[in-house]
């Protein structure tokens, strides 16, 4: 195996640019200790400033300029320790911004629970004698909608502070499943490779079934022996938000959770009910696959095997810029070439190297370059991860460009549909411009997985979320025996009379992060959905359909996530849109059962 390069071995062509936030790192300490400073001066707690437009406006721009500073700070640090995680030098910049921030977070805790000593009505009444004030209407509205949910001035400082002792629970179950467990070793081609939770996709896909089997039984086995102490993380970190939403006055853990986005539970419940009412689609796929497979047996490790190990090809950065470019000239030519700047300005970093951090994301701040990272190796889901993390950049890209600060960003609940729709796109046009069967095969196999992994699979992780929090809101202790039975028991509703269910996947739940979330894992599920329907309504040539899509990426926080979707034509509360995907599923899955016949 090649070994990783260095940072510096890396051409700084292939790198971001982060000199557009600081040039170099002297920058960075003038700007962090003139913010320590600014924070200080933040004028203090008193009651008067409420029943002066001119002081209030004052007050909330201050603000907002403080927190300007600290998002840039936050990128720059966060994204330097990213380059090379075992520089401490950038993981001490990464503290420092934490705890500067909970410092903004202590010392403006008052002044929330002050304004909202008045009413809405009240706070209108001032546009007129201060105009200026009218800015901060959208954040007034949304204040005032959490009226309720507010404490008085010195218990929101409490809680402030508190705020620091949560998410350990979160960080002591990553730390295990990360560094402290051992999963033992993988007996693969006449070697014993140790199993991680980081390599265990890539074994669980392999095409020897032994070797899948092998790796299944190890992890499972190991995860087996920390039940109870996963079930005691979870179950503290359930406790802990039982605590927090009974002090905000929540009726439940879920209703908590959706309130932030204005989310009704009638989409949650929505999603979960149009999936199970559709699982028969996913059953005749595992049926499918255990036949094309020649397996007597079709088990829980053989559900992601590749149907085409044979095909393989790999895409140079630059020929998956090109099929980038072409994919989205279907937004019309102002995208496309601010695409186009996202390679040019050096917006990406694209090769991995011996440090960086895993993955992919996009990031950056409303004054900073929507930075995309990556680990580049030219594989089909490198090119597919790439086009993805542009849909979340050109998203905030729009909504940056066309909102002020305090609607220049959009909600987490929409955050995977502009990802998604490109993810889409993609797999449409390389299928489109395939002469070639397998790579069909191939690409449709990656489709299906794609919703199998994101819309089934995450729908039952959303049902097993609601159920162990409804669970311990009505008393229920949250022992690993109830988890690990609640989640067999769905696992065997999801997946079908075609597969076994082998009970080592009872414990699966424990190497699931999203759990310590709160609510979070329903959002890939909608997304997925909203997406589809997007995509379809593009694809259909609908009238008008490119144009909503582009004045929905606009919205920012203008409007609800519901709301904003609507722009878009996706309706979240019906059945239809969800059904939209399951339709996509159903064709692709047709579609696939049509090549391997001709095979």
């Amino acid at each position: 195996m090649e070994e990783q390069k260095l940072r510096s071995q890396i051409n700084v062509e292939d790198m971001w640019d982060l000199t557009p936030i600081f040039k170099n790192d002297e920058e960075f300490e003038k700007a962090f200790q003139l913010l320590e400073e600014e924070i200080k001066d933040y004028p203090k707690q008193n009651d008067t400033f409420v029943n002066k437009p001119g002081e209030l406006k004052e007050r909330l721009e201050k603000l907002e300029d403080l927190n300007r500073k600290l998002d840039k700070l936050q990128t720059y640090s966060h994204q330097r320790s990213d380059e090379d995680t075992s520089n401490n030098h950038y993981q001490a910049y990464v503290e420092r911004v934490s705890k500067l921030e909970s410092t903004l977070s202590e010392t403006t805790s008052y002044l929330n629970p002050t304004i909202l000593k008045k009413d809405y009505n009240f706070i209108q009444s001032f546009y007129k004698v201060e105009p200026k004030l009218e800015y901060f209407d959208s954040y007034f509205k949304e204040l005032f909608r959490y009226q309720k949910h507010y404490l008085k001035e010195n218990e929101e400082l409490l809680m402030a502070k508190v705020g620091r002792m949560t998410g350990y629970a979160s960080e002591a179950s990553s730390i295990l499943l990360d560094s402290d467990l051992k999963y033992g070793f993988v007996h693969k081609d006449g070697t014993e490779i140790e199993l991680t939770d980081s390599n265990f996709r890539k074994f669980i896909l392999d095409q020897n079934r032994d070797v899948r089997k092998d790796a299944f039984m190890k992890m499972y086995h190991t995860l087996k022996q920390f039940k109870n102490v996963f079930a005691n993380s979870l179950a503290g970190m359930v406790e802990e938000s039982n605590t927090l939403r009974m002090i905000r006055n929540y009726p439940s853990n879920l209703e908590a959770s959706l309130f932030d986005e204005e989310i009704t539970t009638d989409v949650y419940h929505n999603l979960i009910k149009t999936v199970r009412d559709n699982l028969s689609v996913l059953y005749d796929y595992f049926s499918f696959k255990k036949q094309y497979l020649k397996l007597d047996e079709f088990h829980l490790y053989d559900t992601g095997v590749e149907l085409v190990p044979e095909y393989k090809k790999n895409y140079s950065f630059q020929e998956a810029k090109e099929i980038i470019l072409n994919v989205l000239s279907i937004f019309g030519e102002e995208y496309v070439s601010c695409v186009k700047r996202a390679f040019k300005d050096h917006w990406i970093d694209i090769f991995p190297n011996k440090g960086k951090r895993g993955g992919a994301y996009s990031g950056g701040a409303y004054d900073t370059y929507p930075y995309i990272l990556l680990n580049y190796n030219g594989e089909y889901d490198d090119v597919s991860t790439l086009i993805h993390e542009m849909g979340h950049s050109m998203h905030s890209y729009y909504a940056r460009k066309n909102n002020p600060y305090i609607t220049g960003d959009y909600k987490i609940f929409v955050a995977e549909v502009a990802s998604t729709v490109n993810e889409l796109l993609l797999s449409h046009y390389l299928y489109e411009h395939s002469e070639n069967d397998l790579e069909k095969m191939y690409l449709l196999n990656q489709k299906l997985d794609l919703y199998k992994a994101t819309l089934y699979r995450q729908t039952m992780f959303a049902e097993f979320e609601e159920k162990f929090y409804q669970a311990s809101e009505n008393g229920t202790v949250l022992t690993s025996d109830y988890l690990c039975d609640t989640y067999y028991e769905l696992v065997q509703d999801y997946f079908g009379p075609s597969v076994v269910i082998d009970d080592e996947i009872r414990y699966e739940w424990e190497r699931i992060p999203h759990f310590f979330y709160y609510f979070y894992v329903y959002k890939y599920a909608t997304g997925i959905s909203a997406a589809t329907h997007i995509v379809r309504r593009i694809l259909n040539k609908e009238e008008n359909a490119v144009h909503d899509y582009l004045e929905f990426l606009k919205v920012g926080s203008k409007l609800s996530p519901l709301d904003s979707l609507k722009i878009a034509g996706v309706d979240l509360t019906k059945p239809e849109v969800i059904e939209s995907s399951i339709l996509e599923f159903q064709s692709a899955f047709e579609e696939l059962k049509k090549l391997t016949e001709k095979m």
